[in-house]
């Protein structure tokens, strides 16, 4: 697990954020619920782009000129929608000058069933070949729509680094996609929950995402 780095064991800022996303009370409020989203993008952006390839720029300013380490990459951030979306925000106030991509995946249950399988129905991407890829979502449960996202972008080239941020995951789905995204994949994750409901729910998770975020779905 050296290439996860999990927000809450440390003590930070960002906890609080996690705190209120998870808390029935303030979940009330979807605005705050979207905002708190997107404040954990942005710290999330900045603990990642310490990994960045930079190098040695000049830069004028009115009085002289100063050498800067400044990064060359320019990410693909790769969002699934809807819940994504206040996260994506997130990572792209800091990641101003990234492209972007997005991506619709959804569970399709099984009539009669508890099981589903996930299904990408829509992709719009530019090239990722050689890029940094970042892959968006807040919940990574069982891992599988990560995985298959991450195939379906492929169509768009191969990249160079690949990332996955998400809010919460579970225990399960973290060492799902270990298994099956490239070994050299990195994670930025909020927290790691032990349990996952037979429905796929982190527990104790934070709920639904998406509907806490932009209202339930029929």
């Amino acid at each position: 697990m050296s290439m996860v780095t999990e927000i809450s064991k440390q003590n930070s800022i960002a906890n609080r954020f996690l705190a209120e996303m998870r808390d029935t009370a303030v979940q009330k409020d979807p605005m705050r619920f979207r905002r708190n989203l997107e404040r954990m993008g942005e710290v999330l952006a900045y603990e990642m782009s310490k990994t960045f390839d930079y190098a040695e720029e000049e830069v004028v300013s009115p009085l002289g000129e100063a050498q800067m380490m400044l990064p060359t990459d320019i990410p693909v951030l790769a969002t699934i929608l809807r819940a994504g979306v206040p996260l994506h925000q997130g990572m792209l106030n800091y990641f101003d000058r990234a492209e972007n991509a997005f991506v619709s995946a959804y569970r399709k249950h099984r009539k009669g069933e508890d099981g589903f399988d996930v299904e990408v129905e829509y992709l719009s991407s530019p090239s990722i070949e050689g890029r940094v890829l970042v892959l968006i979502d807040p919940m990574l449960a069982s891992g599988r729509s990560m995985v298959l996202v991450y195939k379906a972008m492929l169509r768009m080239g191969r990249p160079k680094a690949v990332h996955v941020v998400s809010v919460i995951a579970s225990n399960e789905g973290v060492e799902y996609a270990q298994k099956h995204l490239p070994a050299s994949t990195r994670y930025w994750l909020g927290a790691i929950d032990e349990e996952m409901t037979a429905e796929a729910y982190i527990v104790p998770g934070l709920g639904d995402a998406g509907d806490l975020a932009y209202g339930p779905k029929s």
